[in-house]
Formats: structure tokens, sequence, C-alpha cells
């Protein structure tokens, strides 16, 4: 275990999320609707290929949440483990797990310092978390640390319209707005910072290259499957394509 992290106790990543409210609300909020339910069913398969095969491998999910991806993989056979800083959410994670019929080992734990040795689980997860962290180059160091094999974890690309957006709530938040201003990343500091703890990238799937607030507008599955499709072939995915879900190998042993 590291030592404790000296992060801001108000930053929003951990207020908005220690709100009753908003656990109850994060999944219909996020995952609801054609869209919502397109976009959690695409990253779930993701995942699930990178990390294949899934059952029996033991799993850490970081900034679990609600449980999305802790459940889904331990539908799949994995034995999880799933850690978050919001008791709320993890309340909201645990009644989801019993619901799904599947057993999934949940606690408190913060991304920046997690309670487990070194190569503790075959694969750590963490999705939707280095975007609001406040200390992103930490908290990948210990999903690296703490996995003997592989890391899979999410970003929206500096490329992609998310930047804008990212842009316009930072500005929001300096006029006093209670936004989460997240943050988005190159590729290649995102490539660099795994490196630096002997992992590299070994895959990457990319979802949307028109914003999703668009697709949501719209709101069918259909049309969004149609005109994602036409931009991927156009060759647009690849260079614009948000979020990013990635899969690093350890190269050093």
């Amino acid at each position: 275990m590291t030592e404790a992290p000296r992060v801001r106790a108000d930053h929003y990543s951990y207020t908005v999320y220690a709100d009753p409210a908003m656990a109850d609300a994060f999944d219909a909020l996020r995952f609801s609707g054609p869209i919502g339910r397109l976009v959690a069913e695409e990253q779930e398969a993701a995942i699930a290929g990178f990390l294949e095969p899934v059952r029996g491998r033991a799993v850490l999910d970081v900034g679990t949440g609600t449980g999305r991806a802790a459940i889904a993989l331990a539908a799949r056979g994995a034995e999880v483990t799933g850690v978050d800083a919001s008791a709320e959410m993890l309340a909201v994670a645990e009644r989801r797990a019993k619901a799904a019929g599947v057993v999934v080992r949940f606690g408190g734990g913060d991304a920046h310092a997690l309670a487990f040795p070194d190569r503790s689980f075959d694969a750590v997860v963490c999705l939707r978390v280095l975007m609001h962290t406040p200390d992103w180059r930490r908290s990948l160091g210990e999903l690296c640390r703490t996995s003997r094999t592989q890391v899979v974890f999410d970003y929206p690309a500096l490329s992609s319209a998310a930047a804008l957006q990212s842009s316009a709530r930072h500005v929001a938040q300096r006029f006093g707005a209670r936004v989460e201003a997240y943050r988005v990343f190159s590729d290649a500091a995102i490539r660099s910072a795994l490196a630096s703890h002997g992992f590299r990238v070994a895959g990457s799937h990319r979802q949307f290259v028109l914003p999703i607030a668009l697709h949501k507008a719209v709101n069918s599955a259909a049309w969004t499957t149609r005109v994602e499709g036409a931009l991927e072939r156009a060759g647009l995915m690849r260079r614009l394509g948000s979020p990013v879900t990635v899969v690093a190998h350890r190269v050093l042993r």
C-alpha cells in the first residue's frame, strides 16, 4: 500500500458522488435509453474481449461506482473486487450485484493509494475515473502497480469533440458554476505515462466521432450505429473517436 494521497477533499470527484441522490440516479442519467445502453454494452463487450479468457481471473475494478463493469465481468466468471471512494455509490453497487445474482467484493478505496500489494490482481479495470481524478498520473501508477498483466481504462480524447466540452466546462467552473470539469488526454501522454510503469498499449476501442449529446438528442441506436459506422469506414474514428478504452500489457517483469 502506498502513502495516503494528498488531494483536496472538496474536489468535485469526491463531493458529487457522495450525494445519495446522485448515486441512486447515476445509471439512469448515463446509461438509460437506447444510446446509454449502447454506450454501456459496447464498452462492456470491448473490455471482455481485451481480458479474454475472463473466467477465473482476479480483476480489480477501481472507481467501480455503481458496479457496472464489476458486475458485467463477474457475470462472465471473473473473481471481481470493486473499490470506490464513495460509500453511497458502493451501496448502489451492492444492491445491483445482488439483483444480478453475482458475487463481487465491494469496499472503500481511493485510486490514488490502493490498499493492495503490488501485482495483486491478474487485471485492473478503471472506467470514467482518470478524466476526473485530481492526480491522474498517480492514479494510473496505482492501476499498474496492482496489476500483474493488464490494465484497462478509458479517457476522452484530446482530438475529439469532448475537448470542446471540456474547455467549456473549465471556463464555467472558473466563473463559479458547479460542473464536472473533466480533463481530456492525448494518446501520446497516455503512452508515455504507461511506459513509465512498464506497460504498453496493446489494443484500443473508440466509440463515437460525433458528440454523444447529439446522439442522445436523436435518441436512436439504429441511427447512431449507421452514422458512426459510416464515419469509421471513412477513417475518422481512428483519428477523432472518443471515449477511448485501452488495454495495456505489462512489458517489464
